[in-house]
């Protein structure tokens, strides 16, 4: 039997993704956080252009436009994965974008300044994009944050559940107050710091 019969290809699927990522990079890069609220599922990007020296490739990339992100992340209702929600529900991708300034502003060895961000909202019918267009900025840009360092976008777990390792942000990035609750055993730092050296090794200007 030939299974090759059974793969389905849409080139208007990578057509209408592509139109959400130009649309994306195209608006407005905004500090971190930007403030306010804006309601509906959706896609951001977080650059990075400090003098954090580990950084210095991509914050050499970023120092007159912002081209080359450190993150990217999305913003979902509550019961989105389960389909308990709307397409829209009370997402706040400003809200969430909050969420990752306080981490940063916690850390002794980030200042916030250095960070800018980017984001699209998408309601409706157009919200069912949210994944694909993630994954896509994933693939295409393979950001510090995402493809080599876990544990950016990570939450406190709460009670019960603090026998998990440190993550690998953690340990470069140490500050957030309930990473010190955290009982597992830790990511080596030397360990953490030659795999972001090797990633923005091959690190090239979009």
């Amino acid at each position: 039997m030939d299974y090759e019969l059974q793969v389905f290809h849409s080139e208007k699927f990578h057509s209408i993704v592509g139109d959400a990522i130009e649309f994306l990079l195209g608006t407005q890069v905004y500090a971190l956080p930007p403030g306010g609220h804006i309601y509906g599922s959706g896609v951001y990007i977080l650059y990075y252009a400090g003098d954090f020296e580990l950084y210095e490739p991509l914050s050499k990339l970023n120092a007159k436009e912002c081209t080359t992100p450190i993150y990217v992340g999305k913003a979902v209702p509550p019961g989105w994965r389960t389909s308990r929600t709307g397409r829209s529900g009370t997402a706040d991708p400003v809200r969430r974008l909050g969420e990752h300034a306080r981490s940063i502003r916690q850390t002794s060895n980030l200042r916030l300044d250095d960070f800018r961000c980017r984001f699209v909202v998408l309601r409706e019918v157009e919200s069912d994009l949210v994944v694909p267009l993630e994954a896509e900025l994933i693939r295409r840009y393979r950001p510090l944050w995402n493809a080599a360092i876990d544990g950016f976008g990570n939450h406190d777990p709460g009670g019960g559940r603090y026998n998990q390792a440190i993550s690998e942000w953690d340990v470069l990035h140490p500050g957030r107050s309930w990473v010190q609750r955290m009982k597992g055993k830790p990511p080596q730092l030397d360990n953490v710091v030659a795999k972001v050296r090797h990633h923005l090794t091959g690190l090239a200007p979009s």
